[in-house]
């Protein structure tokens, strides 16, 4: 799909990071926009951003599918057809698998899954109807391809998302449909996923051990991260070229083979950096 000019683009987590950059991207191709985040302040401050740009803007939780619905609803309405959805809305959660709670696992799935599939039976069918070339772009992080340890409730969520990618991609081409699929794998990138307690419901909670750690881990991740715009051109240019997978760091191509590798032989795959201080996990873990 490298015409971009005049069509429609969804993005969810519009308000900032990445979700800014991808609507400041599609709007320098002249995109019209559908900008989506549970922040109201945080989307007009990012409307305010493209006083040029055709927009709707919306407030949505996406883990509430009749919101989801609701949005897609006024988006056709707004624009008659939808040609790239962008399901990024993300939160991050850290911690062991067996010291976080359900309740931590159920809200980072509730965004980080269940907003991807919300977003795809919200808007795919039509986009399916419309019968014209078209994207969907899912925000799965390199924790989707890559067991992160010490952060169990988002590394599971972003595997899921990821399978659900791949399954919606090669679904897409087995029955022939004009519309691919990507999945956005990005590394350290400057945003503020490190926050993201302040939208969980009934707000942040304090941390314990094991959530301290890698927060301090995720925070120095993000401090040194590239910025999103980088983010933004490369799916961009994934959606001209047709690309599936869209790594944001070029240590992780090399890092998936030697995966890939390892579990062909049966072994416990290594970790890649993750920009971090990843090499040193094994030995600086929580205890």
């Amino acid at each position: 799909m490298r015409e971009l000019t005049g069509r429609t683009a969804v993005v969810t987590g519009a308000g900032s990071g990445i979700g800014r950059a991808l609507a400041l991207r599609f709007a320098a191709e002249g995109m019209r926009l559908a900008l989506a985040d549970i922040e109201a302040d945080a989307l007009a401050a990012t409307a305010a951003l493209l006083p040029d740009a055709e927009l709707l803007t919306r407030a949505v939780d996406v883990g509430d599918e009749d919101a989801v619905h609701a949005f897609a609803d006024a988006a056709f309405d707004r624009f008659g057809a939808v040609h790239v959805l962008c399901n990024n809305a993300g939160v991050f959660g850290g911690g062991q698998m067996w010291t976080r709670p359900a309740a931590d696992f159920a809200w980072v799935l509730r965004v980080n899954l269940w907003g991807v599939l919300h977003g795809a039976h919200a808007f795919v069918p039509r986009m399916l109807a419309q019968d014209t070339e078209g994207h969907v772009v899912n925000t799965c992080s390199v924790s989707g391809v890559f067991g992160a340890p010490f952060s169990g409730p988002y590394t599971v969520s972003k595997f899921a998302a990821y399978a659900a990618t791949e399954v919606l991609a090669h679904e897409f081409a087995l029955t022939g449909a004009k519309l691919r699929a990507s999945a956005l794998c990005p590394g350290g990138v400057a945003t503020r996923i490190h926050e993201s307690g302040r939208n969980r419901p009934g707000g942040p909670v304090a941390p314990s051990d094991d959530q301290a750690f890698v927060d301090g881990l995720i925070a120095d991740t993000v401090a040194g991260g590239i910025p999103p715009a980088d983010v933004a051109d490369a799916v961009v240019d994934a959606i001209a070229t047709g690309r599936f997978l869209v790594l944001t760091h070029p240590a992780y191509a090399p890092g998936l083979a030697e995966r890939g590798a390892a579990l062909a032989a049966g072994r416990l795959p290594g970790l890649p950096d993750y920009e971090s201080r990843g090499a040193d996990l094994r030995d600086n873990g929580p205890s």
